[in-house]
């Protein structure tokens, strides 16, 4: 056999390994994490967290995430659109993965506006404008406040409700059952109790619409 053919013959041998081995790899990931899912259920659903959506839909997106993520603030305005293009099948729940440095402040604020019953609005506003209070170099949480001042909240109950037991209680169970399911990026979904292993919209959607199927067949 001459020496190039043996050579060629290697690297396809060696690709072919590689190509296995990252299959088995992703299996296996797949598998981890759907378990840790099952095993940790309670740990994706809380009263306490703040839902979107029909209480009895029947698709469920849990969603972790982190106010200063740049990813998640590109998903949010995806993730709604699906939820109201899909009225009374699809709700939403949010829960704190704060990776970001401040992003705890942040999530104090987000959950004192909830108080007020403005979470949602205060989310949105607080994405639209993240690249002037989350920059990477220098994140400046505590200016969050100037871009919530259209929204007519009452910012000294906020400042005393932010501090709450229950609001640090919040936090504090998000950032445990995150850990509990080894979640070490934002955003990330589980749609269902089914987590997303192929991070993308397309995926998302897919998954969504699985689940759509399953759960209102026919329709």
């Amino acid at each position: 056999m001459k020496r190039s053919l043996i050579v060629i013959t290697s690297v396809v041998a060696m690709a072919a390994l590689f190509i296995i081995g990252a299959v088995v790899y992703s299996n296996k990931s797949a598998d981890q994490s759907q378990n840790l899912a099952v095993e940790n259920s309670a740990a994706l659903n809380r009263f306490s967290s703040i839902t979107y959506g029909p209480a009895d839909a029947k698709v469920h997106i849990v969603e972790f995430m982190d106010p200063a993520c740049e990813a998640c603030s590109q998903f949010y305005p995806f993730v709604k659109n699906i939820i109201n293009s899909h009225p009374g099948k699809i709700k939403l729940t949010v829960r704190y993965a704060n990776f970001h440095q401040g992003s705890d402040y942040v999530a104090q604020v987000l959950e004192a506006a909830r108080a007020q019953g403005k979470f949602w609005p205060a989310l949105e506003a607080l994405f639209a404008t993240q690249d002037q209070w989350a920059s990477h170099h220098a994140p400046a949480p505590e200016t969050v406040w100037q871009y919530l001042g259209h929204l007519g909240l009452d910012f000294d109950q906020m400042r005393k409700d932010m501090n709450e037991p229950k609001v640090m209680a919040v936090i504090e169970q998000d950032r445990a059952d995150a850990k509990a399911l080894q979640i070490t990026k934002t955003p990330s979904f589980y749609v269902n109790n089914k987590p997303l292993m192929k991070f993308g919209h397309e995926q998302l959607n897919q998954l969504i619409n699985s689940e759509l199927a399953i759960a209102y067949p026919g329709q």
